[in-house]
């Protein structure tokens, strides 16, 4: 790699060139029928629907068709700009100084960040090794009197590992018995062979965060809500502060989208699925390089690289710069094991899985020869 790209900003260069870049570092969706949505979109752009606020509680029958996708509807849906948000907003109404949430190292951090924010501590129980997710007898082993919460990302960001309909029921059971919440991040819930809520077991006490930036290919357009009960909901709503709602052409966009998954989602499951397959083929040729987790239940997988010794932000910044080839390296989202690999999503059209598949063994040898 040119030693000039050292310093530089990846994510900003990577924008500036966006046009010529295979994306896949943030799980974002690629292969969703644009048509589709942009038709959608450019209905509500003509009727100048942008002039007006959104009506408070959202577009008209787009919270319903959440809970019809999550089969909930006994819950109430709150929109919110992305899932992120909505795990902020309920971070800071259930949590307070001193609580503990258990949780895991990899990890999504960001809502590491906000429980730290929230004057409360996450937990990490260390997860890089099999299962490559958290036991269910580890959750009960953390649990002091001071445990608030269980963070309970499913399927798992960044490892693509999914928990069994036996896990998730263990896990809602332990949360009943000691009057603990569950989070449930199920942002990659679509990608998934199986995969079962801990609301259908535990629904007093779970709050499902729900987002259209993976499965609809709507991440720019930063729609997402938050869902539990009507109880829970009027502790944790205090804290939303999109009281005129949300971007109205993002709900135009998702009320669309969400209206005809399950006409055109299959298609990206199966193109997904293909790229993951023709990824790990390509390294079974390398013995020092493997995958923890296959199949992924997610959009994205992580692939070992610590027998190689190769430092994973020059993996990365070789790929970018040139190859325009965009994935992560592991250190967003593990403190201790994030220099061990890199994240790579594949729900991207599949000449681009083949641009990393072809470039991925040039960047590992030229690197082992520097």
């Amino acid at each position: 790699m040119d030693n000039s790209k050292q310093d530089v900003d990846v994510f900003k260069w990577a924008h500036e060139h966006r046009d010529e870049i295979a994306w896949m570092s943030q799980n974002t969706n690629h292969i969703a029928p644009s048509n589709i949505i942009n038709d959608a979109i450019e209905e509500g752009i003509k009727k100048k629907i942008y002039q007006w606020y959104p009506y408070s509680k959202g577009l008209f029958g787009l919270n319903e068709l959440i809970l019809d996708d999550l089969h909930l509807k006994e819950q109430r849906s709150l929109l919110t700009s992305g899932g992120t948000e909505a795990l902020y907003i309920t971070i800071r109404a259930l949590l307070g100084s001193g609580d503990e949430v258990i949780a895991s190292d990899p990890s999504y951090f960001i809502i590491h960040k906000f429980i730290r924010l929230s004057g409360a501590i996450p937990v990490e129980i260390p997860i890089y090794k099999d299962p490559w997710k958290i036991p269910v007898d580890e959750i009960n082993e953390r649990i002091t009197s001071k445990t608030k919460m269980i963070l309970l990302i499913d399927p798992l960001n960044p490892l693509g590992t999914g928990y069994s309909k036996e896990e998730v029921k263990a896990i809602a059971e332990i949360a009943r018995d000691k009057k603990l919440y569950v989070l449930n991040d199920i942002t990659y819930r679509d990608f998934s062979d199986e995969h079962h809520l801990a609301a259908s077991y535990y629904p007093e006490g779970t709050i499902t965060i729900y987002s259209v930036s993976k499965n609809c290919g709507l991440a720019g357009m930063r729609i997402g809500s938050l869902v539990s009960t009507p109880e829970l909901m009027n502790t944790i709503a205090k804290y939303n502060t999109n009281d005129l709602s949300v971007n109205i052409i993002g709900q135009i966009a998702t009320y669309k989208a969400l209206q005809t998954k399950s006409q055109w989602f299959p298609e990206v499951k199966k193109i997904t699925r293909t790229n993951q397959l023709k990824i790990k083929n390509m390294l079974e040729n390398f013995e020092d390089i493997f995958l923890p987790v296959y199949p992924s239940q997610a959009n994205m997988f992580i692939i070992d690289v610590s027998k190689t010794k190769l430092d994973t932000e020059a993996i990365q910044g070789k790929l970018l710069f040139e190859h325009k080839v965009f994935v992560r390296a592991g250190n967003y989202v593990s403190a201790k094991y994030g220099k061990n690999f890199i994240r790579v999503s594949f729900s991207v059209p599949e000449e681009h899985a083949e641009r990393f598949i072809n470039a991925f063994p040039n960047v590992i040898n030229d690197l082992k020869n520097m």
